[in-house]
């Protein structure tokens, strides 16, 4: 079975489809307003596709393929599908000259074949991309939490707006994210796995940080991949602990479990990003376009994320399944699954 699917018991979706669609568009553009004045950045285009070998597409956990054709016109090169804009970002930046303090959004749209089906998981990924200027001093854990509570004061402005025209949907988040490390998750929960660990912090707390994902614990396993060449990871913060970014999850009290919507971090300077491709027996990238930029200094220092916006669809209109949000493809089994559980897939 390619799927993992959880049916909530005696699940009702709260909207219909209409309500559903009407409510998309009003999230999506209140969200987008209000992290661009938030953050101050301006909204630009972005690619679909890529060159391949330039080193600008990115590799999530190293192990996802990306979808790639040849071009016609141009001897038959081949272009990949993003799987995100991080790197593709700050050539951007760069090419803008965007000052420290502001920075750039734009709607991400990829495809992601390898992805396994599920209540969260589709293979057609949509989402907000963002990456501010940072200065060298900003390289630190207090500005990341700075730009975490920044983001998360916003999250909470739409819950209110939503509720504001559908009382039925109650708001759930907090008032303050919490933040956590990794190895502070692993000396906590020692005898559960990584997700568990999230699980049991974030139904704790509502709405939590995590610090460091991409870093070997002390225990001698990853709580979760990261490419080495976008979030800096191995950069030493406080305490000794290790990485300058993380991952936003809230308490999804549909599904009752840990619910990630957004990745995000400070990135890789030259020297981080020499330190985690030397981690990750990946120094031949360095004959990469981009990676031959960043350690000529030639890219500016960063900030940034993304933020899915089917997810955060999902998680404020009390969705049990991403794709009452969303039009892609699942299996037929699934599908017919979901019409037994009363959640309506969109074709």
């Amino acid at each position: 079975m390619g799927y993992k699917l959880q049916t909530p018991k005696g699940y009702c979706p709260q909207l219909n489809v209409k309500e559903t669609e009407q409510a998309i568009k009003l999230i999506k553009d209140f969200f987008e307003l209000s992290l661009s004045s938030e953050l101050r950045l301006r909204r630009i285009t972005a690619p679909l596709f890529v060159k391949k070998g330039s080193g600008i597409n990115d590799d999530l956990s190293g192990i996802e393929r990306p979808v790639s054709f040849p071009i016609k016109s141009m001897n038959d090169a081949e272009a990949e599908i993003v799987h995100s804009l991080a790197k593709w970002k700050r050539l951007a930046l760069a090419e803008l000259g965007i000052e420290a303090g502001y920075g750039i959004y734009t709607d991400m749209n990829a495809i992601r074949p390898d992805e396994v089906f599920t209540n969260i998981h589709s293979i057609y990924v949509d989402q907000w991309d963002w990456e501010r200027v940072v200065s060298k001093e900003e390289r630190t854990v207090d500005f990341l939490k700075y730009v975490v509570t920044k983001i998360y004061s916003v999250l909470r402005r739409v819950e209110y707006i939503v509720f504001e025209h559908y009382p039925e949907l109650k708001p759930v988040l907090p008032k303050k994210i919490t933040f956590i490390h990794t190895e502070e998750l692993a000396e906590q929960y020692p005898n559960l796995t990584p997700n568990e660990r999230e699980t049991e912090a974030t139904k704790k707390h509502g709405a939590i940080f995590i610090i460091g994902i991409g870093a070997q614990l002390p225990e001698g396993q990853k709580h979760g991949g990261r490419a080495p060449d976008y979030d800096d990871w191995s950069t030493e913060a406080e305490n000794g602990q290790k990485g300058l970014n993380g991952d936003i999850l809230l308490w999804n009290p549909v599904l009752e479990r840990a619910f990630e919507i957004s990745s995000m971090g400070i990135r890789v300077d030259k020297d981080a990003l020499n330190k985690q491709l030397a981690i990750e027996k990946a120094e031949n990238r360095k004959e990469l376009m981009w990676h031959k930029m960043l350690l000529n200094d030639e890219l500016p220092l960063s900030i940034g994320g993304g933020i899915g916006q089917s997810r955060l669809c999902m998680f404020f209109l009390k969705k049990a399944h991403i794709g009452e949000i969303q039009t892609s493809i699942w299996p037929d089994e699934m599908i017919e699954e979901c019409k037994q559980a009363n959640i309506p897939i969109l074709k």
